[in-house]
């Protein structure tokens, strides 16, 4: 049984979240303040983190930042509103996706579905092989969830690993982020374009390994999509 952690200090939505998530056989903790849940997200662990951002004590930013510089925690944030900075700040700090509220139930579920899943699955992987995967100057380690260039290990999420991982598979093949967003991200139905983007931007930031660095990998197809180049 997987456990979720529900971030959110309006209890009228923790109850109904946590009610849902129940009925969906997953074990819920909850915390009401950000402080609180950074305990829990360090002591007990959980499978996942639906994340409120507008908190009191710390920030949901902020706990975002805290837990994604020592976890690879999936972590579904969760915005009031529509401003499309809070969303793209969320992704930058580390967060796997988001939701903007009001929600819908089914949409919310199914992320969190396919955000266990993807893990899972990456976890069955490691079990069946532990091996290298030599592109160019990138280095892909599958045993360790790593990847690394000229040595040096990149800081990456567990998002942003899977993302090249798959880019890099096939070379030279154009993905639109609609393919990307299934294929990566598991979200068949669901699904904001902007955080395949913004997760886009934010690799190709971490692939230079100075600010002299032109190297690019992951190249634009105007109209079709994103694929990988090897340098």
């Amino acid at each position: 049984m997987s456990t979720i952690l529900v971030v959110e200090d309006e209890k009228a939505i923790a109850d109904i979240l946590a009610y849902n998530l129940e009925r969906e056989g997953y074990h819920i903790l909850v915390a009401y303040d950000g402080k609180k849940a950074l305990e829990i997200i360090f002591d007990k662990k959980p499978d996942l983190v639906l994340l409120d951002i507008m908190l009191p004590k710390v920030n949901g930013f902020e706990v975002c930042k805290k837990v994604r510089s020592q976890l690879t925690t999936p972590i579904i944030m969760l915005t009031a509103r529509g401003d499309s900075v809070d969303q793209v700040l969320g992704l930058e700090l580390g967060a796997d996706d988001y939701i903007k509220k009001p929600f819908v139930m089914k949409e919310l579920l199914a992320r969190v579905k396919a955000n266990l899943r993807r893990v899972k699955m990456m976890n069955s992987e490691s079990n069946l092989k532990n091996s290298l995967i030599e592109i160019g100057d990138i280095i892909i380690d599958d045993e360790k969830y790593e990847i690394r260039m000229k040595d040096k290990a990149l800081d990456l999420t567990l998002r942003e690993y899977e993302l090249i991982k798959f880019l890099s598979k096939i070379p030279g093949k154009v993905y639109t982020r609609e393919e990307l967003l299934s294929e990566v991200w598991g979200y068949e139905y669901f699904g904001d374009l902007r955080t395949v983007d913004v997760t886009i931007s934010r690799l190709r930031d971490k692939l230079k390994l100075d600010n002299n660095d032109t190297s690019e990998y992951i190249m634009t197809k105007r109209g079709r999509g994103y694929y990988f180049k090897v340098s």
